[in-house]
Formats: structure tokens, C-alpha cells, sequence
């Protein structure tokens, strides 16, 4: 019988999969003081966004042998000491896909509509509002898509095909096919800041993309932009972006992650009517839920001696 550990509530399918090969325990917090001590009969740990996998803490867990991430980003797990530790990392990187290209269009909509101003406003009894605000269309404009992996792509192929909008995007790998089939072009990310209406961010946080969107790039941006961040909260400088919103530098902005998380709630973003906040749910449907939480299957797997089917880290 195996020990399993959730840093935070999952759903029902996946815990099922785990009651049936041992004990499940939530954890009574995600600080690294508490996981340490929570840690120490634990075989498995099933860990989602709040929390932190830490060389201290997998250390002070002499029988664990697998992290499953609840999702797809591990930049909440120290990967190299897991390694050093012999400790395998798994994820499910297929499971948030159409969740968040979902949220990330409802979110260019949202903002492009002013629909959460607007709903603000006649819930207030400010029917006149309607004169005094516009929205825009997304049709015929340009998406600037910063990270081109799997959600990137599929944020492009659903505005171009819903919308008809021009895509171009920046990212190290290229796209031939969707260069093909979208018409889309790679750009630089500087002209891709200059010329793009629409600027969505799908790239995962490491050192490179932490504070990727700047000063200095939000200054780049047309005055008119519109910029979405569902990827990671830490790749927008929140500072930078509340001066941005404040000042004029961009239109408005779309928002699902924060560069901490849970965020005060005197964020001063809230503040701002240009923007559209949501707290890390993008990744929160049914379907994506059940999925994420079926990460436990790997865990199993690798608690059996079996090969995972999805490995972040490489495990003899």
C-alpha cells in the first residue's frame, strides 16, 4: 500500500485511481514548512498550483519517488534536485490545451467588447453607458501569439479561422504548416511588439521568459494593443503592466495568472477598468479537471516500476 499527498484538492477521478493502490491525505498547507513535515511517509505527491516541490523539502521525504503536476507548467518544482534525488516528475501536458485556448479567446473578446465593464455598469443602473463606451471587432486584425507550442497554435487557428485575423508569432521553433495553412508569419519579437493589435502569451515561466513582458516591451506595443497573459502570472511584470494601463502605453488587458498567487486583493489592477481579471482559471472545466487530475496514473505507474507515459525529467 502506497502513501499519496495533494497539496490541494483534485477531483474524484483522480483520487479513486489513488485509493485504489493506497492511503490519500491532503496536505494541511502549501508552505514549505508544512509539506516538509507532511512529507515524510509519503510515496507520491499529486501537486497543483499553490505550493512548492523545493530541494528541501524532497529531501526531508525519504520514500518519495514521483511528483505528479497537476497540469502542465513545473516551474513550481525543482527539477534538477528532483533529479539528483531520483524523484520522477510527471505532468499532463494535453489536458489544459482547449481549456485555455478557450479562456484565452473569451478573454480577446471580453476586452475587445468591454463586456465585464459593461455588465458593471448596468448592474449599477448606468444604462447611458451604452453611449459612452465601444467596443472593437476582432475581425480582420492582427494576433501577435508569443510562444507557438500547442496552445499557441491552437489560439491562432481559432482566431484566424473564427475571426479571419492575420497571425504572427514569435518563438524559436517554426511553424511551416501553419505558416501555410493560417498564412501566418514569424516575426522577431520586437516587430511582433510594434505591429501586433492582439498580444497573447503562451510561453512557460523559466528564467528567459520571467518578466518577459517588460517596460520596455509594453512601451514597444501600439497604443491601441490589446494584451492577454494566460500562461504564467510572473511573465508580466505586474508593476510595469499596471503603469502601462494607467498611463496609456496599451488599450487594455486580459489577465488569468498573477506573479503572486493567490493576489491581494488590493492588487492595484483591480483598480483599473481596462482590464479583465480572472483568478487562474482557464484551466478550471470539467473536462480539463478530470484530465489533470488523472495524473495520478502516472504516479501509479512509476510506484509499480512502470515507464510513465508522460516523464518531465529522465529517471533511470
Amino acid at each position: 500500500m502506497f502513501t499519496f499527498l495533494l497539496t490541494e484538492p483534485i477531483h474524484p477521478a483522480g483520487v479513486q485511481v489513488l485509493e485504489a493502490e493506497g492511503v490519500v491525505r491532503l496536505a494541511r498547507g502549501t508552505d514549505e514548512a508544512t509539506l516538509f513535515a507532511e512529507m515524510l511517509d509519503v510515496d507520491g505527491v499529486v501537486l497543483r498550483a499553490v505550493g512548492r516541490m523545493t530541494r528541501a523539502v524532497m529531501a526531508g521525504a525519504p520514500r518519495l519517488r514521483v511528483i505528479g503536476r497537476h497540469g502542465v507548467g513545473v516551474d513550481n518544482i525543482d527539477l534538477d534536485a528532483a533529479t539528483a534525488l531520483g524523484i520522477q516528475v510527471v505532468n499532463t501536458p494535453h489536458a489544459v490545451t482547449e481549456g485555455v485556448v478557450e479562456h484565452t479567446v473569451a478573454l480577446l473578446l471580453d476586452v475587445s467588447k468591454r463586456l465585464t465593464y459593461a455588465d458593471r455598469r448596468a448592474r449599477a443602473g448606468d444604462w447611458d453607458v451604452r453611449y459612452r463606451i465601444s467596443g472593437r471587432e476582432l475581425r480582420g486584425r492582427t494576433l501577435g501569439v508569443i510562444g507557438f507550442g500547442r496552445i499557441g497554435r491552437r489560439v491562432a487557428a481559432a482566431c484566424h479561422a473564427g475571426f479571419g485575423m492575420r497571425i504572427v508569432y514569435s518563438d524559436v521553433v517554426a511553424a511551416p504548416d501553419l505558416e501555410r495553412d493560417l498564412g501566418a508569419r514569424q516575426v522577431p519579437l520586437e516587430e511582433l511588439l510594434h505591429t501586433a493589435e492582439y498580444i497573447t502569451v503562451h510561453v512557460p515561466l523559466v528564467p528567459e521568459t520571467r518578466h518577459l513582458i517588460d517596460e520596455r516591451a509594453l512601451r514597444a506595443m501600439r497604443p491601441d494593443a490589446i494584451l492577454v497573459n494566460c500562461s504564467r502570472g510572473p511573465v508580466v511584470d505586474e508593476a510595469a503592466l499596471y503603469r502601462a494601463l494607467s498611463e496609456g502605453w496599451i488599450a487594455a488587458a486580459g489577465i488569468d495568472v498573477f506573479e503572486q498567487e493567490p493576489t491581494p486583493k488590493d492588487n492595484p489592477l483591480f483598480g483599473l477598468d481596462n482590464i479583465v481579471v480572472t483568478p487562474h482559471t482557464a484551466t478550471a472545466t470539467e473536462e480539463a479537471l478530470v484530465e489533470m487530475a488523472l495524473v495520478a496514473r502516472d504516479v501509479v505507474r512509476v510506484l509499480k516500476g512502470e515507464r510513465p507515459e508522460y516523464p518531465v525529467n529522465n529517471i533511470p
